[in-house]
């Protein structure tokens, strides 16, 4: 009786355990063909990789593509493109340089299609366009990095009101490190972008968080408050994030001039204030700067040209004024008004203004208009021209040069 009950049991436990690892299963599958097996297998693909000697190797995986190249900004000229070259594995790569130390954007095209790298997860925008990046390291990089053990500030994305232009708008704030929970107030630098960019600009495009991080704790620079907002001003903040006020009245060119001269007055009259209410600043002529590149250099110009008094600190990057062609009546008068405003200016006690142009930008001529302006009526500022064009690595480096000037 014993041994037939210890055979049932066993019998029992077999049929169960075959059904609980049978339970939930698909049916078994024919093995996949080996060809099959190796296809699916992508190769694993570093891209960039930054060699020893500063060359870069880029790589992508586009076994079906026939073409493939890669725009960057270490090229020479717009539209400039380098051939990339297909392994048998399907994989295209270019190795470039060795590369200055910078900090470089790049894209790939495959078959005619613009695409960043799938492989790199550092991505930049500059409005809608977007970009892969790298560092090439060295001594002219070396601000761009964020770096441990080096006290780090804060970027904050901030909503005011402005009564000037209807809307709630968002900046970006960057606060020195020891900002929370101290007490210690701080002179303010408003830092504007270019046409097409947004208020997350300088902060993504330029590093401004790490330059500023690094100038600060290596002495080089004043802690100071960074104000950053959207120089566009019929939007209320960057465009893949927040929703587009709808437009009122005018489409294109002439909305465009019906907003023209309103993001300059909305800054002192609505951003300004706020600023001050809100975060622990020092005031007065002394203790406020304002620089802005391209587009930002147009609106620097236009902010401290008609308010003379409230900024000690003035950066022009990459822009120059922009006259009329020919002499009308309406340019003349338009002139004599700008010395006017000049005149005003050069008698305010500002501490510096601070021009910079790269020796291969379109503006250059603009900038040497302004220059001869400023020449005329005996106007001091500093001039700095770089090599290269109109381009962030110019702006980066201009930030580099003027942060450290400020507020001494």
């Amino acid at each position: 009786m014993k041994k037939i009950l210890n055979t049932a049991f066993v019998t029992f436990v077999a049929i169960f355990l075959v059904s609980v690892n049978s339970f939930g299963q698909e049916p078994a599958r024919p093995a996949a063909a080996p060809e099959a097996r190796q296809q699916a297998r992508a190769p694993r693909i570093v891209s960039p990789e930054i060699h020893a000697d500063n060359s870069v190797t880029f790589r992508i995986n586009a076994r079906d593509a026939s073409r493939v190249t890669i725009s960057g900004e270490w090229q020479e000229g717009p539209g400039s493109v380098q051939e990339m070259v297909k392994n048998d594995a399907g994989v295209f790569s270019l190795t470039v340089g060795p590369l200055s130390p910078e900090l470089y954007g790049y894209t790939f095209t495959v078959d005619g299609v613009g695409t960043i790298d799938p492989a790199n997860v550092q991505v930049r925008r500059d409005g809608a366009r977007y970009q892969s990046f790298l560092i090439v390291p060295g001594p002219e990089s070396d601000l761009y990095f964020h770096k441990h053990g080096v006290p780090h500030g804060t970027v904050s994305k901030v909503w005011y009101n402005s009564p000037v232009l209807k809307m709630d708008r968002r900046a970006y704030v960057y606060t020195p490190a020891g900002y929370e929970g101290g007490t210690q107030k701080y002179p303010v630098f408003y830092l504007l972008h270019g046409a097409g960019g947004d208020e997350d600009a300088w902060t993504n495009m330029g590093h401004t968080a790490q330059i500023m991080d690094n100038l600060i704790a290596q002495g080089r620079a004043e802690p100071m408050i960074v104000v950053m907002t959207n120089g566009n001003a019929n939007q209320a903040g960057a465009q893949n994030e927040v929703p587009p006020v709808p437009a009122e009245g005018e489409q294109g060119m002439a909305a465009y001039q019906r907003m023209a001269g309103r993001f300059e007055e909305h800054l002192v009259k609505d951003l300004m204030p706020w600023t001050e209410k809100h975060y622990r600043t020092l005031n007065g002529i002394e203790n406020r700067a304002i620089a802005g590149l391209s587009m930002g250099g147009m609106h620097t110009q236009t902010i401290t040209n008609n308010n003379p008094g409230v900024f000690g600190y003035i950066g022009v990057f990459s822009m120059g004024i922009m006259t009329r062609a020919g002499q009308t009546q309406d340019a003349a008068k338009a002139a004599a008004e700008l010395n006017t405003k000049l005149e005003a200016l050069k008698n305010s006690g500002y501490k510096l203004y601070w021009i910079a142009c790269g020796k291969d930008d379109f503006v250059y001529k603009g900038v040497v208009t302004l220059r001869e302006t400023l020449d005329k009526i005996n106007f001091k500022y500093v001039y700095r021209e770089s090599t290269g064009g109109h381009t962030w690595a110019n702006w980066r480096i201009y930030l580099s040069e003027f942060a450290p000037m400020l507020f001494k």
